[in-house]
Order: C-alpha cells, then structure tokens, then sequence
C-alpha cells in the first residue's frame, strides 16, 4: 500500500500532520517514508474536511485515504462496559469486489504489524447471510464495500444505529463510480448517510479524472445559495510509463477485432516477463483471447482467465493464486482494471484498441505498481484503424490527458428506487427527503414538481396505474409521513435492490408469414441474438443470422419472430463490436493523425503505406471535414462517409441517413457502422444524384434530422420499449425477485410490455416514459454526440465520386461481406480480392486479411 520514499510532490500542502508513534515506527521498519501528500490529506480531514486526492498509480493513495481512520481509531478509548455497541466508523467503496477484497488483505498488514485494535471486513454481494447478520449485530470499525451492498445498508430497520458512529467514507477508484446509474445511486446513498452522520467526511480516490471539480463538488452536499467543494490534492510526478505499439512482424488486418494474428507474438511476450495481465473490452474477446492462447500454450504456462460471467469461487481462486504469484498471466475484461495491486505484474497488454485514454491509463497502472517504477504496456490493434487509435491513446497518455466521461443529471428510475428504499428504512417526511436528495450533487437541480411526481410514481405507479394495488408500494398517514404499504415491500425491494442489469438475448424464431398484419407464434429457433441489435430494426429489415438472410418480423414476448427472405438483399449485417465506444478525445486525436501526413511516420510501415495509397486513390480529409465517398460495385451503389465519432453515434446517424435517402428515393438497401466509419448502400446511382442536385448533402446531413426523423425513426423501432423495461426494473415497478419465487426474463418482458402499451396511450408524460427518453438519447442512441458531430460538418462536407472502392473503405466493406462467405478460406479470397479491387488490381500485401 505505500512503497518507497518519494521526493516533494507539488500537492498543494498548507501544515502536514505530525503521525502519531506506531505510525512513524512502521514506515521506518519498513525503510519508507510518509509521502508528503499522505500526511497532507490527513491534515485535511482531522481538520474536518473532505478530500480529493488524485494521485498517479503506485503513489500510496489507499493508505492516504486510511490514514485519517486508521490514526483516529488507534487513539479511541475503549468502549466502557454497559453502552451501546460501536457502530461502523468508516465505510470504504469500491466498484468492484474484487478491489474491496484486495484492499482489505493489503490492510490487514500494517493494522496487524502495528497492532492496532481496529476489525476490518468486507460485504459484497458474495458475502454469506450469516456474516451479513453478524454484522448488524457487531459491527466492523472498517467496513469494505460496494454500492449496491450501501443501498441495502441505509434501507435497514435500524440504520441510524449502524451509522451513528460513522466519521469517514472512502471512496475508491471515484471516477468509476459516478458517471453512471451505479453513481447515482450512490449519491443518493451519501445523501442519506450525512443525515445519519452529520459529521461526515469523505475521501475520494481517483488516478484518472478529466474534470477534478465536478468530483469535488460531487463529495460534499451541494445547496443552491453556495459552490460547495471539496478540497483538492493532485499529486504531480512519478515515473512515465513505457508505451509500445505491437510492431508485427504479420500483416495487421483491415478489418478484424479479434487480435487472432497477433496471438504467436503475445504468447511470446508472456514466456519473456514474469507476469502479465491481458486486456481485453468484451467477455467474448476474452474466452476467445484464452482458447487461443492454450491452443499454443506449448510450454503448459499457468494460464488464467478472469470476467464478471465466471462463477465467484473460480475468480477467487484466480486473484488468489496472483497473490501467491502463481501465475505467468491472466486475461481479464474491466473486472481487473480498477486499483488491484499485484506486485509482481510486470507487464500489461492491451488486445484491441482501449477505446479511451483514462481507460488505458487506468489498466496499464496495473503493471509495477509503485509510482517511482514506470508502468510497461504494449498495444495490439485489431486492425489498421485501431493502429492510430492506439497511437492517439498512447500520445494521451504521456501528455498526461484525460478523457472521463462527464457527470450527468440523477436518472429518474434510480431516484425512484431510491425513494422506496427510504421508506423501507423508516417513515419519511417529503420536504425533509428532498432537502435531502438536492444535497447529492447529481440531484442538486431537482425540481420540487418533478419530485412530486417521483412520489406519487411509487406511491400509485402513476395516473394510468393507480387502479392497480400491486403498484401502491408507499402511502401517506395522518402524520404526514410516507411508509410502506405492507411488510412484504421490503423484503421485495432488498432482493431488487441495484441498477446493475445482465444484457438481454431472445430467441431468434423462424415462422411462416400467415396474412400482411399477423405472424404464427409457433416455430423452430435458430440461436439467439442480444436484444441491443434487435432494438436497432424495423419490422420488414432483413439481417444476417447463421448463414441464414431473415426478415425481422417483430418481438412477441421473449423471441424474436422471423421469416426466411433467400435472395434478399441483408439490410443489416450483425456485428458485435466492441463494448466501449470511442472516445470523443480519442477521435478527435484519430481525425487528427490521419489529416497531418507529416504523423504517418509515427506508424507502422504498412498502416502509413496504406494511407498513402489513400490519399492516391481517393482523398485524406481534414481534422474537421467529413470525407463521404461514392461508387458503384456489382449492381448496387454505395455512400462511405468517415465521423470517427465510435459505433453509437454511427448507428443512430446510418439509421437516420436510410430514411433520409428513402425519401430522396435512393432506395437505400441497408447500412453498417464501425468505430471510424459508416456505409449505406443503395440501388439508386449517388454519384449521379448528387451531381445533377437531386440529391444535396448539406441537406441530408442537416441538423434537423435529430427532430422529427429521430421521433419517427424511435417510434416504429423497438428501442424505447426495450429502454422503458430497464427503468420499470430499475425503479422497482416491475420486481424480477419475489420471496419465494424469481420472474423469468419472459415474465419481465411481458409485465413491461403491457404497462409501456398502457402509459404510451394513456398517460404519454409519465415520469417513467421521460426516464425512457433520457436513457435512450444517452445510451444507444448516442444523440448528443450526433448532434455535436452535425454541427463540426456543417459546411466541412467533401465529396469524392469515384469508380470503385476506395482504401480507407475496404474495413467497413468487409464488415458488410464477412457475414455472406463461409468458411475461413473463403473469407481470405473475398478479402483479398476486395483488397485487390481497391488497389486497382495491385497486391501490396501477401497475406493481409481479417481473421473475423
């Protein structure tokens, strides 16, 4: 938890604390030091103030945010015989169980080297029901936990016991906790917890923040007559990382996201280094990524694999054994990315582009983790794109930039659950509850009205629902007071508590088109296929499944009803993509790169090369230009245009653009996006269109079409209904878990379905509608960062007709071809002859194709 001496940081320190003797004696034991930033933030907190500390990786922030608990614990009296038992005195939070785990065995030692009269112990989710009840009854000085376990502790009968003696709130790895619904949630919770413990303070931890005072601010409870902050250490220097990009001596694909030419390579860097973590963005890149790597394992290196889907005992036994050093590597997904501090990791490689420079911050931390020690990481790119993206992400990264996301206004949904949980708790007043929830910073911009309707929400379910008793969960008394309607509400809303949702599939079923407005029920299943795609079609689009062309016909409960369409043109190949969309500074970094030919040099031979060849066949656009390629190829004609604004807000403008060129009667075919580019495809001839006027576009791209077309487009699609059974499930007015039984996915579905019919007809402004909007334009749809990439086009529109296809066109075409050949060698020939068209019948590489 703290290494070696440091030298003066510029941390902003006024009068450092004096550590009392037992302190000094174990740094000294230890030949280390006290960092001046440590003593600095102790200093800040017995002063009764809360802190910010952002500090590089390897800097001693945990024990700097335990310090203040750890001293004033060593000096409290003993408890006299007869009072009441302590309660929790400090509460520490993490993201992630794993962190929450490590972090307690980390501080186990110096409480234990020390003998100090301090119990430290964890609640998470994996924590059993008889500790759990331990607890209540004795609890810990230091409690080590997550959001979700929070949310459970503030809604117990006998809360304000357990708080009472609460002096500290940690909070671990912050800028991870609160961009999200999770963060939320858990604003909302210390909300609550100051009105439990007026004398509150908070640390908050954080290696990788873009806007430092919004997380300030977010610490300390906000009021609108004064800016209320936290104060501010930021911990300048430690040693810069070492940074390589893979170079290959393989052909780095055009297109492909799964590393698979690579895997030789890493494989040789494992056996060369002592331990390595490898990272990757999905669970599917990481069970591939570990199949792989045991395919060629020849050595029998232990090997071992770590993802949020993997049973709970099987990721202990993983972190475990990298406590022992047991392992020569692990491949992990964002469950490893956060705070764990493994020694002996002495490399980190990044398989596929990070998507962000914050987020390869954060997991090349891992290597080495001492700030005087440089953190080593290579980069393998997917593909020629994600080369100078991983460029972008590696130059970001030794100026020191940041790019976490920013801090959004509280979901409505979470405040719903939350409000249910405060009444679960204890009876409430609403003025003394809103003063309250306007003090977490997320909320600080409630209105009174909105609230209201928050109240009445849980209360009746809403204008349209209050006929219906199962949705009165709370009721006014004489008193004045809200309270539960029955006891089983609470037992209910504890076994829902959270915002955490598991992704959604449905069962692809194949029916027979009976009449033109009905579909059979009945049919064979195919497989089945994420809802997040399906939420992007239209009944009568067509799609790519098992070798298979479909037409989506619609949902009906938890399948996805189609019919077969053989010759049909797939208007929508499926693609996985990555999990993460680029980051607005990552793409602005990308567009960048690319524009500046003198740049070229700082990548690979073969990626310069091959934007030279585009810059001979076609065009290089300009860092705030927007290239929109037309040609034809076999009988259809094809619009490429290159945003590099990532796959969200790709998907939304394709979408967009179909029924743009539809009514321009282009007779769009389909369209697919990536992370750097979008290709529509259609029957009419573009070129000719755009060059005789019929077609414009600055019209086409105009900044109107996030009005109407949006609205039109949102509502034939099935997006908003997908979106509204979230909120139901987040607000609690749908309850998956029931005591003594659990609603399957099916049920959920159907309970959703039936209220989302019942409000969109009757009651169109229903709190829980306008959480589904809000969702929707920041989550899939990605509507502000469209609507930002519409404005940087305006008038920055170039178009370039050509007569085939061109080279920085060739990934996003593949993307289209990959789902209609069988078979890995058929793929090579189909590549390599799209390759091959590009380059006008020249070859510069010999084998130069995706593994996808």
């Amino acid at each position: 938890m703290n290494d070696h001496p440091a030298p003066i940081l510029d941390t902003g320190t006024t009068s450092p604390a004096t550590l009392p003797e037992p302190f000094l004696k174990w740094f000294a034991t230890n030949g280390w030091a006290p960092r001046p930033h440590q003593l600095d933030l102790l200093s800040r907190a017995q002063a009764g103030r809360s802190v910010l500390l952002i500090a590089p990786t390897g800097a001693g922030k945990t024990l700097a945010g335990f310090l203040p608990s750890l001293t004033d614990l060593a000096d409290r009296p003993r408890p006299k015989p007869g009072t009441r038992p302590r309660g929790i005195h400090t509460l520490y939070i993490s993201p992630l169980k794993a962190l929450a785990t490590d972090i307690r065995r980390n501080l186990e030692r110096p409480v234990a080297e020390m003998g100090l009269p301090v119990t430290l112990e964890t609640r998470t989710g994996d924590t059993s029901q008889v500790k759990r009840q331990r607890q209540k009854l004795k609890p810990p000085d230091i409690m080590l936990t997550t959001p979700e376990q929070l949310s459970l502790l503030i809604a117990q009968k006998g809360a304000r016991d357990f708080f009472a003696d609460l002096q500290y709130v940690i909070f671990d790895e912050l800028h991870a906790l609160v961009t999200s619904k999770r963060g939320h949630l858990l604003a909302l919770g210390l909300s609550r917890l100051r009105t439990l413990a007026p004398n509150l303070k908070t640390v908050g931890l954080s290696a990788t923040v873009s806007e430092p005072e919004e997380l300030c601010r977010w610490l300390v409870p906000q009021s609108p007559d004064a800016d209320n902050r936290a104060d501010l250490i930021q911990v300048t220097g430690g040693a810069k990382p070492e940074i390589t990009i893979l170079k290959s001596v393989e052909r780095v694909p055009w297109q492909g996201h799964t590393c698979l030419y690579a895997m030789g390579e890493i494989y040789e860097t494992i056996k060369a280094h002592r331990t390595t973590l490898l990272f990757v963005n999905t669970r599917f890149q990481a069970e591939l990524l570990f199949s792989e790597l045991w395919k060629i394992n020849d050595e029998t290196l232990p090997i071992a694999l770590h993802h949020g889907s993997l049973d709970v005992q099987q990721r202990r036994r993983v972190e475990a054994a990298m406590s022992r050093n047991e392992l020569r590597a692990v491949v992990a997904t964002s469950t490893l990315d956060l705070g764990i501090d493994w020694g002996d990791v002495d490399l980190v490689v990044h398989v596929g582009a990070p998507k962000g420079a914050s987020r390869l911050a954060q997991r090349i931390g891992r290597s080495n983790h001492r700030m005087d020690e440089p953190s080593r990481a290579i980069l393998v790119p997917s593909n020629r794109f994600e080369v100078m993206e991983c460029q972008a992400a590696l130059n970001a990264n030794y100026l020191g930039d940041q790019d976490t996301p920013p801090l959004r206004d509280g979901a409505l949904d979470v405040l719903a659950q939350h409000v249910l949980g405060m009444a679960v708790a204890e009876p409430f007043h609403a003025d003394a509850l809103y003063d309250e929830i306007t003090s977490a910073a997320p909320y600080a911009a409630l209105t009174w009205e909105t609230y209201e309707q928050i109240i009445d929400f849980v209360a009746t379910g809403g204008y349209a629902l209050r006929v219906y008793e199962r949705y009165a969960k709370i009721r006014r008394t004489e008193d004045g007071t809200w309270r539960i309607t029955h006891p089983s509400i609470a037992q209910a809303y504890r076994m829902n508590a959270g915002t955490i949702i598991e992704a959604q599939t449905l069962d692809v079923r194949v029916v027979r088109k009976k009449t033109k407005t009905s579909v059979q029920r009945g049919g064979f299943i195919l497989g089945k296929i994420e809802e997040a795609f399906l939420e992007t079609l239209e009944q009568g689009d067509t799609f790519l499944f098992g070798g298979e062309v479909l037409r989506f016909e619609g949902i009906f409960e938890t399948s996805c009803l189609v019919t077969r369409a053989p010759g049909a043109e797939p208007k929508v190949p499926y693609w996985g993509g990555s999990k993460f969309p680029l980051t607005t500074y990552l793409a602005a970094e990308v567009r960048a790169m690319l524009a500046d030919p003198a740049r070229w040099s700082e990548l690979p031979d073969q990626v310069g090369d091959w934007l030279g060849l585009q810059a001979e066949k076609s065009l290089i656009p300009g860092p705030d230009d927007l290239l929109v390629e037309t040609f034809p190829r076999g009988n259809r004609f094809y619009l490429v245009l290159y945003p590099f604004e990532g796959r969200l807000a790709h998907q939304t403008l394709g979408m967009l653009l179909t029924r743009r060129l539809e009514r321009a009667r282009a007779k769009p075919l389909g369209f697919v996006a990536t992370d750097y580019a979008i290709s529509v495809w259609c029957r009419a001839d573009l070129t000719a269109m755009i060059a005789d006027g019929r077609l414009s576009l600055d019209d086409l791209f105009d900044e109107d079409m996030l009005g109407d077309d949006l609205e039109a487009w949102m509502g034939d699609s099935w997006l908003l209904k997908r979106t509204f059974r979230q909120c139901a499930v987040i607000s609690q007015l749908v309850q998956r878990n029931q005591p003594g039984t659990e609603k399957t996915g099916r049920q959920v579905t159907v309970s959703t379905d039936l209220v989302y019919d019942v409000l969109r007809a009757h009651e169109p402004d229903h709190i829980l509608l306008k959480a589904t909007w809000a969702d929707a334009a920041t989550g899939l749809l990605d509507v502000a960062r469209v609507s930002q990439l519409l404005a940087r086009i305006k008038r920055h529109i170039v178009h370039k007709p050509l007569d085939r296809i061109s080279p920085l066109a060739v990934p996003v075409m593949l993307e289209i071809g990959r789902e209609r050949v069988e078979g890995e060698a058929q793929d090579e020939v189909f590549e390599a002859a799209m390759i091959a068209e590009a380059l006008g019948g020249r070859v510069i590489d010999k084998v130069d194709v995706s593994e996808n």
